[in-house]
């Protein structure tokens, strides 16, 4: 298990995140909403082992990045990604996120692409992709929802929903039950203010996307195969796997991180 052993202050409260070292490319591994850095354990290691730097960490308001005394917002998650990535000089890595992480990554490559060696967006929506009119509706109706639900059936419920597999269910419960059902409506609304549709960007860095061919959440079925039709990639999804794609079949998320890491351009 990776411990997070380093902090760094921003606004509200410290983040804490671990830096694996390396001297391979480095991977920025960002975590989805109400869940904390060891959904990629399995992956950061492995990859780790063939020599990449690997950063982990908990975003504000989730694990170890708590107590968390301001708002969880869109701007500040991406303000806390910029501080990271300052602390740790980091110039030329993978941002590999997963449904609110790739969410944030898209951001980050499409205000500053010269920075990055690629993005790897695992479970999440197209930011920029179109919107029909009834996921529009999808996306409003989506928190009051949640808020319908009672605090004591949200985490089994949701981590039903999120994972296929016994163990990624597990682990998805205890995260969910950590975070007060309040703390986890400001992260969905968060996680909704990156969705801003933009027909005319393609992303200018190399691009992996991976999803899990049971995952049902929100429009990531119909987006991430419109998104790689888009951009002229292959998108295969992961058998057996739904939205925790990446602790539902970690092997071979493992294995494609691994494939587009090697693929690579020399920088």
């Amino acid at each position: 298990m990776t411990t997070l052993d380093r902090t760094l202050a921003v606004p509200g409260c410290r983040l804490a995140y671990a830096d694996l070292p390396g001297p391979r490319t480095p991977v920025v591994f960002l975590h989805g909403a109400g869940a904390d850095h060891r959904m990629f354990e399995g992956q950061a290691a492995a990859l780790s082992r063939a020599g990449h730097r690997c950063v982990l960490t908990d975003l504000r308001g989730h694990g170890a990045s708590r107590p968390c005394t301001t708002p969880v917002t869109a701007a500040a998650l991406l303000d806390d990604a910029r501080a990271l990535l300052d602390r740790l000089d980091l110039h030329g890595a993978v941002l590999a996120g997963l449904s609110l992480g790739g969410n944030i990554a898209q951001a980050l490559v499409r205000e500053a692409p010269g920075r990055f060696a690629g993005l790897v967006a695992m479970s999440c929506t197209w930011n920029t992709g179109p919107l029909t009119p009834l996921e529009r509706l999808s996306l409003r109706l989506a928190a009051p929802a949640l808020a319908a639900i009672p605090q004591r059936l949200l985490p089994r419920l949701m981590a039903r929903v999120s994972a296929a597999t016994p163990a990624a269910r597990a682990d998805a419960e205890r995260t969910f039950a950590a975070m007060p059902r309040r703390a986890f409506l400001e992260v969905w609304k968060a996680t909704a203010d990156f969705v801003a549709p933009d027909p005319g960007y393609r992303t200018p860095v190399p691009l992996l996307l991976v999803r899990g061919a049971r995952d049902r959440t929100g429009n990531i079925a119909t987006a991430m195969p419109a998104w790689a039709a888009f951009e002229g990639i292959a998108e295969r999804p992961v058998a057996g796997a739904g939205h925790l794609v990446c602790q539902d079949a970690p092997d071979e998320v493992r294995a494609r991180l691994l494939a587009f890491l090697r693929g690579l351009p020399c920088r």
